[in-house]
């Protein structure tokens, strides 16, 4: 009879392991499907980038600096490795800034503002960076769900054995530039 218990718990035990280690695995797969809509609309920001700039260039082209700023910023984005957190972060924080700088350029040209392709380029980048904005949140929430579950107990013990790591969350130095890039009409 003792037999047959010390079985049973050993039987739970290990299901429980393996449950929490699935739970883990689950919620690993979750960051790695949200960063991945971070990527798809950091794609769509950048191949907008260039037409937006190419627009502004034909009203305002003695603002180099600024539209050379805009591509810098731009293709140093796209130049951080896949799953640089950290990186893409202070790389998009970069671009966030510059893509204000130069939003802010059409407000000193009426002929611009009043440009449909620039209208339309516009609503875009407005559009890309609300769904970044909520992508990013929702990236942010599965990995605070994960980083807590490996790092409470007895989570921690299956996730050493597992080799689960804390995720780093997708974070701005500059608060401000967590905002999305005003678009005005």
């Amino acid at each position: 009879m003792t037999l047959w218990i010390v079985l049973g718990v050993v039987a739970l035990l290990i299901l429980w392991i393996i449950s929490m280690y699935n739970g883990m695995v689950r919620e690993k797969i979750k960051i790695d499907n949200a960063w991945s809509d971070i990527s798809v609309f950091l794609k769509k920001r950048f191949d907008l980038i260039p037409n937006l700039v190419n627009t502004v260039k034909g009203y305002a082209a003695h603002e180099s600096q600024t539209l050379e700023k805009v591509i810098q910023a731009r293709n140093a984005a796209v130049a951080v490795p896949t799953g640089d957190v950290a990186g893409m972060a202070a790389a998009n924080q970069q671009l966030g800034g510059a893509l204000r700088g130069l939003l802010a350029i059409a407000e000193s040209y009426p002929d611009l503002k009043a440009n449909a392709q620039f209208l339309e380029l516009q609503a875009a980048l407005q559009g890309i960076e609300g769904e970044l904005a909520n992508s990013r949140r929702y990236y942010n929430a599965t990995v605070r769900d994960f980083n807590t579950m490996i790092q409470q107990f007895p989570g921690n013990l299956v996730a050493g054995i597992g080799g689960f790591k804390p995720r780093d969350f997708f974070e701005l130095e500059d608060k401000a530039e967590a905002k999305n890039v005003e678009v005005k009409f």
